[in-house]
């Protein structure tokens, strides 16, 4: 697997399975009907923020990663970062491999700490993987998240210091 720099050609691969995945409407807070031009907006973001892509030997988009600052000003010193992994190719280390690579990056750029602001708590491999990488549940905002199936569930911030 390889991670590079996404580009604008990425998002005829990615659109489908970001559109699955916000649709499915189970681990994002963005709106389940985002169309296709808003959400490239929302995900393929300029620099200094900076997008990946995890590809195969044959090209194939596996999963891809928004890195960014998470607060401006005084508080610019913290990152964050979003990840969708193609639920064709879950199971695979994708998405552990995007948030490592994002970490890397965070601490190259000089972050002192990433934050996830919204990890949902019933996405449980998102949580035990973000556990395993070091990161810690700082609190959870009760009834946070209206999820399709669990109801109201809980929403974690997350942290990791560099």
């Amino acid at each position: 697997m390889l991670i590079r720099e996404a580009t604008i050609e990425d998002w005829p691969a990615i659109w489908p399975f970001f559109h699955q995945i916000v649709a499915a409407g189970e681990t994002f807070t963005y709106p389940p009907d985002l169309g296709r031009q808003e959400a490239r907006e929302w995900w393929l973001v300029p620099a200094p923020s900076r997008v990946v892509v995890a590809v195969d030997d044959s090209g194939t988009v596996l999963g891809t990663a928004k890195m960014n600052r998470n607060h401006l000003g005084n508080s610019s010193h913290i990152a964050s970062a979003s990840y969708m992994v193609d639920p064709a190719h879950s199971g695979r280390g994708v998405g552990r491999a995007l948030c490592e690579y994002s970490v890397e990056w965070a601490r190259a750029a000089g972050f002192r700490a990433m934050q996830f602001n919204a990890v949902v708590e019933t996405n449980v491999h998102a949580v035990r993987l973000y556990r395993k990488l070091g990161f810690e549940v700082l609190g959870t905002l009760p009834e946070g998240f209206n999820h399709p199936v669990e109801g109201y569930v809980g929403l974690h911030v997350m942290h990791k210091a560099l």
